[in-house]
């Protein structure tokens, strides 16, 4: 599925949509929807929000991989923002020692398991995968 969004928040419901359906015609396994369903959001929101010098539609691809999906976000006419170099997040730290934001990427950064980032002629691309591991697949049979 390749497809174009608006720079838009109203687009989140689309996407979900779009993965669902995406999810069902390939067969790929449905446990994995919450953790790309939420990386998904992240990523564009982060897009939406911060990549503020480009009006272009943000292209979301996904492919079927053996044991899961490949996702990929691409951002064209923007600078330079490498979402795998964030700070860390003290996720232990208490509530009024933290920083705000930065816990959204932390949270993608730790659900998917590969994430790769490249950034060529102002154009942002970040992809990650997300597959069943062994022991979840062990599980369902």
């Amino acid at each position: 599925m390749n497809r174009r969004y608006a720079r838009k928040f109203d687009q989140i419901a689309n996407i979900v949509e779009d993965t669902e359906k995406f999810f069902a015609e390939q067969g790929i396994d449905p446990s994995l929807r919450m953790k790309v369903d939420l990386a998904l959001e992240e990523l564009f929101v982060n897009m939406v929000t911060y990549n503020t010098e480009s009006d272009e539609d943000v292209m979301i691809e996904m492919k079927p991989i053996k044991g899961g999906i490949e996702v990929s976000l691409t951002d064209r006419g923007v600078e330079r923002f490498d979402p795998t170099r964030t700070r860390q997040v003290d996720v232990d730290a208490p509530l009024s020692e933290r920083t705000p934001g930065g816990l959204g990427l932390y949270l993608v950064l730790k659900m998917a398991d590969t994430i790769h980032y490249e950034y060529r002629g102002r154009t942002s691309k970040i992809t990650f995968t997300n597959t069943v591991s062994a022991g979840e697949a062990e599980k369902d049979v």
